[in-house]
């Protein structure tokens, strides 16, 4: 099935979301399009019935026309803000994402044809990581993010309508399969089998 893992009902919209976090060279690759006038993640919408490593190497290929490999899945982001651009105007929103670090590839070319959703033609930007703060672009934790080293997933949760970004803390994927998660003083285990 090709549908997104999406819905809207009334003023509310809910989606299921992939990111890659891909760096060449000391630059982050965002996307922008014709419509809006900021920068974002390369990703979309996870299809429904597929995993979201799936989705985020159909999401990377369609977007950039190359093939890029999973490195880790980096940052579970929760995501909430008042929308007010092209797409999203007059509604509450509220986003899941699984950012995925990519392995590099030593090169900056592209083959990207890409456009949203809406048939808007996309264009591929790669940004200094050190230059982020003179671009406007989303999720907007990932300068922060990209600007230290991290062993483990981190969980954000972002509330663009309060202006607040909560880091609960760190997941560490065990080798037997099992999700530890550290928050203060206390940590909880899932299991997950792989």
């Amino acid at each position: 099935m090709d549908q997104d893992c999406c819905f809207t009902e009334g003023k509310d919209w809910f989606r299921y979301r992939v990111g890659a976090i891909i760096i060449e060279d000391g630059c982050v690759l965002l996307v922008g399009n014709e419509k809006e006038d900021y920068l974002y993640s390369v990703g979309g919408g996870v299809r429904h019935g597929e995993t979201a490593r799936q989705a985020v190497l159909r999401e990377v290929f369609e977007e950039t026309g190359v093939r890029y490999e999973i490195d880790r899945l980096a940052v579970v982001h929760e995501n909430f803000w008042n929308g007010d651009g092209a797409y999203d105007k007059g509604l509450s929103c509220h986003e899941i994402s699984l950012y995925f670090l990519m392995k590099p590839r030593g090169t900056q070319e592209l083959h990207s044809n890409s456009y949203t959703h809406f048939n808007d033609k996309e264009s591929m930007t790669w940004v200094p990581i050190d230059q982020l703060d003179r671009y406007r672009f989303y999720p907007t934790f990932l300068k922060d993010h990209l600007s230290t080293e991290h062993d483990a997933v981190e969980h954000i949760v972002t509330d663009e309508r309060t202006k607040n970004k909560i880091v609960f803390g760190d997941f560490i994927c065990t080798e037997a399969g099992s999700i530890v998660y550290f928050a203060d003083f206390v940590h909880f285990s899932f299991y997950f089998p792989f």
